[in-house]
């Protein structure tokens, strides 16, 4: 059974950087009030958006908190590179993050992308089939301290020794994020051991492939694709027109627009319009929605989403 069932949620993915800590923490107070089903973090060391050398906070002592000053909304990483550290050390980082918040934590890994912060800092950046190899290693050491009283675990890449995680997280499951869209591996270790699975928003051809590739892997590994919950972060400058919300795009987002993903992520127009290309992807199978932005945040757009587009969403 999927996790939270074919319930339709809403929510807002606001990386920590070119912002301060009281607008960053005032973004996820106005998203609880407004009825956001989730808010969450990235996990960088530096901006990857825009000029490399402005603010950006670290991730989980972030998501910390956030989770203490907000009492309903779930509270999402999206996602940990595999990279930053050992999955022992970060299973018990979530655990204690899933006390904080009370049980709403859902936790996202994948096998990092951004090598300038592992030149910066050292941090040893393998090819991408070793990363792959070490997210897998680390989806498993992770759900054993969660579940296990002890784990004991040999890999090419991670070594445990009747390792013990206490306390548990609150979660008797905690659910598992796994963020990407690579066919031969991501969407593997997805199918082994991801509560939900995160991609982009875009054409509704190439996600309705990837569904595809999906449900094969799930076929290989003797499980239902339906247990997997799909979300999609999109981009949306709403407003009552499309010559307004087209005008209002460079003012909201700026140079981030120059980059083409960005731009394909990108919904702008009337909530109408939102409501009705989001809803071809919901009747694909998508069940989370999670509006990129940048702190403050779009404060029409936040509030149209969550009065207009996620009502019509959950109603169709």
């Amino acid at each position: 059974m999927q996790i939270f069932g074919d319930e339709i949620r809403f929510g807002v993915h606001a990386g920590p950087q070119h912002a301060s800590y009281d607008d960053y923490l005032a973004l996820w107070r106005n998203a609880e009030d407004l009825g956001y089903d989730w808010v969450s973090v990235f996990d960088h060391f530096l901006p990857i958006h825009g000029s490399e050398k402005g603010l950006c906070f670290e991730g989980p002592t972030l998501l910390g908190a956030m989770a203490a000053h907000t009492s309903r909304v779930r509270c999402g990483m999206l996602v940990t590179g595999v990279t930053y550290r050992h999955p022992a050390v970060l299973a018990n980082i979530v655990a204690t993050l899933d006390h904080i918040a009370g049980g709403r934590i859902e936790f996202g890994l994948g096998a990092a992308w951004f090598e300038l912060e592992h030149e910066q800092y050292g941090i040893p950046f393998p090819r991408i089939g070793e990363r792959m190899d070490m997210l897998d290693e680390a989806c498993r050491v992770a759900r054993g301290l969660w579940t296990q009283e002890t784990t004991t675990f040999e890999g090419r890449h991670f070594h445990l020794r009747d390792a013990r995680c206490e306390p548990k997280p609150v979660q008797q499951h905690l659910p598992l994020v796994i963020g990407g869209s690579g066919e031969r591996r991501t969407l593997r270790i997805v199918a082994e051991h991801a509560d939900i699975w995160n991609t982009f928003y875009g054409d509704e051809d190439e996600f309705r492939h990837k569904l595809g590739v999906l449900a094969g892997h799930c076929a290989d590994v003797g499980r239902e694709p339906a247990g997997i919950r799909v979300s999609l972060t999109f981009r949306a400058v709403l407003r009552d027109t499309e010559r307004e919300a087209a005008d209002a795009v460079r003012e909201v987002f700026g140079p981030v627009m120059d980059n083409p993903l960005m731009r394909k992520m990108l919904i702008a127009g009337t909530p109408e319009q939102c409501a009705e290309r989001l809803g071809a992807l919901r009747d694909l199978g998508a069940g989370d929605f999670l509006l990129g932005t940048v702190a403050p945040g779009d404060a029409r757009t936040l509030e149209l989403i969550a009065r207009e587009v996620a009502p019509a969403m959950r109603a169709a």
